[in-house]
């Protein structure tokens, strides 16, 4: 009966007790038994634990018996919880006919809060305001509720109380969920139109894609298409995730479930795509599908040069789960053999560095991260560059553009001079602000997401001491007074220390690199320039003193003519071994460089 199916997500900012919430719903409707309880049952990832942070979606069946007795199907998708993975957001959000607004009682309404509301509120959802842990001691429950109310204008009667930890009026967020969240609309005889929410990789079944059905039924006869990559299948598999996945004979108008493809890679079963039938489909696919544009670029090179084999498999695994990873193999003079990766966001970097590092048990060393630059050429000609290496010659540079992002800061009033400080340093624009409520505002900029990425998230929580919280999206690319920033060790530059930077910063960031390369590059026995390049010239330098072995100790008495001969001698024999030297700078030292970057 597709009247008693409700199809809903909890939307919320990191740590705001989504998970939580999540396990005691599947506590209360018996969909897990209590032996087999742990905390966060849809995070699977040890990482997503660790982090507080939903990373890939999930869903789940639920059966509910509600007030009137009748007993409804609750399928909850469950969203990732962070502007990373935006559009994985909004496809989930597409599956659903309502969702769960989740508010912490002691931090009130964030950033990404907001930001996955309005993305609720852009696909028509219903929502139903929930504040949660009302059990801690800080708790300030009827200013939040005020917040909200404030915001979306739901009666403060029908704001719903909870403690997700302790299980405190989640049955009324269930019986909500019945009476405010409409059913499903959707024919069982029509075409088949289902969307793909998410997908894994599973090594037995293939590709598994989790789907709504919006029309039509699934059953395992059918041959399928995948409207956007026009790759066709059938079903190995169909069945629901109850939470664990429990194959059934047919998904119908309306509900959720899976699709078991045997496909090889999840990049021929991409996230928004429609399924449909291969013969007498529907004509066009549901709207909203992207193809997920990585962001931010880095090189990944194996600390052991051995291991570049084993570096590529295990990007090559992660990318059948995971495909919104981009790489292409890259060579650098001085980490040798690696790979250039695209990535989401800087998190969706992280994440992948820890799995590299955790689940296939490699040491890697990340290059400093960089973003996608537009370079227009005096003959025309247009390029697309990922890496600073790979700039042409500054001679033949009309403009260089680069990518621009608005930007929302959430935080306490008291905090406002340091976030408008550092968006300042980092050539942010002020756009406008607003004040949701009396002691918070929102203040909304536009930014290039080079200066988002290397530690300007750190820099804003240790400035406001952990209030604030920002959400970020693609606005345009513009051009920007960008030069090429190069390291030259011993005349000779090194590629993987080469940075696109803005011309007012070129001259710190050169000293603040020599600086350091001068401490961590071994003494030779002769001297080492170490400079740093830019807009043709040396604009900073500093010398590694070179090992001298005293010339004069045996040279005891007489004439000074004698002593300058042997040192003249001494000076010759350096020039030569710096003619011929050769200086090689040791792993370690990008090492720290690399970590300091990030610092």
């Amino acid at each position: 009966m597709i009247e008693n199916i409700r199809n809903f997500c909890i939307i919320a900012h990191v740590d705001h007790g989504k998970s939580t919430l999540a396990d005691r719903m599947l506590q209360l409707t018996g969909t897990i038994a209590d032996r087999d309880m742990t905390e966060q049952v849809l995070d699977t990832m040890d990482l997503e634990r660790e982090k507080g942070v939903t990373i890939k979606a999930s869903a789940v069946r639920m059966q509910f018996t509600a007030a009137d007795n009748r007993q409804y199907e609750l399928n909850l998708i469950d969203t990732p919880g962070h502007v990373d993975f935006n559009y994985e957001v909004s496809r989930a959000l597409a599956a659903c006919e309502g969702a769960v607004l989740v508010v912490d009682a002691a931090q009130g309404i964030e950033a990404q809060t907001l930001a996955n509301l309005y993305l609720a509120l852009e696909s028509n959802l219903t929502i139903i305001p929930v504040i949660n842990k009302i059990d801690l001691p800080s708790a300030q429950t009827e200013e939040v509720a005020e917040e909200i109310h404030n915001l979306l204008g739901t009666p403060l009667e029908q704001i719903i109380k909870i403690s997700a930890k302790q299980g405190t009026n989640v049955d009324r967020v269930l019986q909500a969920i019945v009476d405010f969240i409409p059913p499903p609309q959707g024919e069982n005889d029509k075409p088949l139109e289902a969307l793909i929410f998410d997908s894994h990789y599973d090594s037995y079944k293939g590709v598994v894609a989790y789907v709504r059905v919006f029309n039509g039924s699934i059953k395992m006869s059918d041959n399928l298409l995948m409207m956007s990559t026009k790759v066709k299948t059938s079903p190995v598999e169909i069945g629901i995730f109850s939470p664990s996945m429990k194959p059934i004979d047919m998904i119908h108008a309306g509900g959720v479930g899976y699709i078991a493809t045997g496909l090889k890679t999840v990049s021929e079963c991409r996230v928004g795509d429609t399924v449909t039938y291969q013969n007498n489909g529907i004509e066009k696919p549901l709207p909203g599908y992207q193809h997920a544009k990585p962001m931010v670029f880095a090189g990944v090179y194996p600390t052991d040069g051995e291991d570049y084999p084993d570096l590529r498999d295990a990007l090559e695994k992660l990318q059948l789960n995971d495909a919104s990873l981009d790489y292409e193999p890259e060579t650098s003079e001085a980490l040798n053999f690696g790979f250039r990766c695209g990535f989401l966001g800087l998190f969706h970097m992280d994440i992948i560095q820890e799995r590299i590092e955790r689940e296939y048990d490699l040491d890697v060393v990340f290059t400093a991260p960089s973003v996608k630059y537009t370079i227009k050429l005096n003959n025309g000609k247009t390029l697309n560059i990922s890496s600073p290496a790979e700039l042409p010659d500054e001679n033949d540079i009309d403009e260089i553009l680069e990518p621009w992002m608005n930007l929302s800061i959430f935080t306490p009033t008291e905090y406002y001079g340091v976030v408008m400080d550092l968006v300042n340093k980092k050539r942010g624009i002020f756009v406008e602000q607003e004040y949701p409520s009396p002691n918070r505002v929102q203040i909304n900029f536009e930014i290039p997401l080079s200066e988002l990425i290397v530690d300007f998230f750190d820099q804003l929580k240790s400035g406001t001491r952990g209030y604030a919280s920002m959400d970020y999206h693609f606005l345009e690319y513009r051009s920007g007074n960008l030069v090429k920033l190069e390291i030259l060790v011993n005349g000779e530059p090194v590629d993987a220390l080469t940075a696109i930077v803005h011309e007012d910063d070129a001259y710190h960031k050169g000293q603040a690199l020599v600086s350091r390369l001068k401490d961590l590059i071994p003494r030779q026995m002769f001297v080492i320039p170490i400079q740093a390049y830019a807009k043709g010239r040396v604009i900073s330098r500093a010398n590694v003193k070179a090992m001298r072995k005293d010339v004069l100790a045996k040279c005891y008495g007489g004439d000074i003519t004698r002593k300058k001969k042997l040192l003249e001698k001494q000076k010759k024999g350096k020039r030569r071994m710096k003619m011929v030297g050769n200086v090689e700078i040791p792993q370690e030292a990008f090492m720290a460089i690399l970590r300091l970057d990030k610092s």
